[in-house]
């Protein structure tokens, strides 16, 4: 069984900056891609980023490239999500997820490509 525990999130200042984390258990995880997606109050679960089993591709959605970056640690079993210049648009529930099919792009993007998600970590940013 996969648990994927998030933590990282907090209420912030525009412009602001925060990183996320999120910490897998009960898989190799090295083996697997893994996601972040965000959900606003009233609003569909929306793709943040991805990076694929070796960490070599990162997969961006455009209203935070440039300013996310996504990461992992395989030895910590931890996936990121470094966040600048944080924008009120930004606030969310944030949750991790991982994908064990070895699906690419743009399928990574897709919700229901992935198996495990965490609870999410909420993240709030006032204007």
């Amino acid at each position: 069984q996969v648990q994927l525990v998030e933590s990282g999130g907090g209420l912030v200042q525009a412009g602001a900056s925060l990183r996320l984390s999120c910490a897998a258990s009960g898989r190799t995880f090295s083996r697997y891609a893994m996601g972040w997606f965000r959900q606003a109050p009233g609003k569909e679960r929306e793709f943040v980023a991805a990076i694929v089993w070796n960490g070599g591709n990162t997969y961006y959605a455009d209203s935070v490239k440039g300013r996310f970056t996504i990461s992992r640690d395989d030895a910590k079993n931890t996936v990121y999500l470094q966040m600048n210049s944080l924008r009120p648009e930004d606030t969310a529930v944030y949750s991790c997820a991982l994908e064990s099919t070895i699906s690419t792009w743009p399928r990574l993007s897709r919700p229901y490509v992935y198996d495990y998600w965490g609870q999410g970590t909420q993240v709030t940013v006032s204007s």
